[in-house]
């Protein structure tokens, strides 16, 4: 079962062909504890393009921090950024909660969406040029980069991934979908074994601490500040919230870890 559900993890996940059948998705539904643990493998896959601006590639930092938003995007697909659109779309509404659950079902993309997206696709590129600055000062200081650069991506990933799974323990979705299939299946208690397991990602840029440390917190404290919106503006957790916490605790936990690495 451990495997069938990490299976499905990967398979709902990842753009990886494995884990899409039925047996796979419930045991993965049921598992909160696999997102975590996928947040490690896809953080090792999209960190890669990195090692590009390390000689002897030596590739552009531009190019570099553009083939990185790239990778995140073909190992991830793009559902949780279409759900971070529509919820960019809910939140430029002004009006009640069934207003912005209507503007939730709409498939047509407008200014809060289109921002949404803005915002998130130039807050991981920007986030990589700042983890490829501060790697190449380290390097020469003779300083453990890119290795350490690699561990603040992957514990960015891991936490992102934890901040999801947590909003599954904890949150009740205000309607039946894909919030609800995951929500219904997980109590609060289930959240204890993904900390768990997201917490070693903080030692990921090692000799660098903090921030590994930094990046998990973001990523959570964007979890809270997510499920706090959501609850107030749309009566609980929905697909779409799970996605946009994903894609907002990314980015948030990237910009915490190259702030931790230049200030502390």
């Amino acid at each position: 079962m451990v495997l069938t559900a990490l299976r499905g993890a990967i398979g709902f996940l990842t753009r990886i062909p494995v884990g899409r059948d039925e047996t796979a998705w419930g045991a993965f539904a049921r598992s909160p504890w696999t997102f975590p643990v996928v947040g490690y493998l896809v953080g090792a896959l999209v960190a890669a393009p990195l090692l590009l601006a390390a000689p002897p590639a030596s590739v552009p930092a531009p190019t570099v921090a553009f083939a990185f938003v790239l990778a995140v995007y073909a190992v991830t697909g793009i559902g949780h950024l279409d759900g971070a659109a529509d919820l960019g779309d809910a939140a430029a509404v002004h009006g009640d909660r069934e207003e912005r659950r209507q503007v939730l079902k709409d498939s047509e993309l407008g200014v809060g969406g289109t921002v949404a997206l803005v915002l998130v696709v130039l807050g991981l590129a920007t986030a990589a040029l700042g983890l490829i600055e501060v790697g190449a000062a380290s390097t020469a200081e003779g300083g453990g980069v890119p290795l350490a650069a690699l561990g603040v991506v992957v514990a960015a990933e891991v936490g992102a991934k934890a901040a999801t799974a947590t909003l599954v323990c904890v949150g009740d979705a205000p309607h039946e979908g894909l919030g609800s299939a995951l929500t219904g299946e997980s109590s609060s208690r289930a959240a204890l074994p993904v900390l768990a397991l997201a917490a070693p990602a903080a030692l990921l840029a090692w000799p660098r601490v903090l921030p590994g440390l930094a990046a998990l917190l973001a990523a959570l404290a964007t979890a809270a500040l997510v499920l706090r919106w959501s609850r107030r503006r749309l009566g609980g957790v929905s697909g779409d919230v799970l996605g946009t916490t994903t894609e907002l605790a990314r980015v948030a936990a990237l910009h915490a870890g190259v702030i931790a690495w230049t200030r502390f």
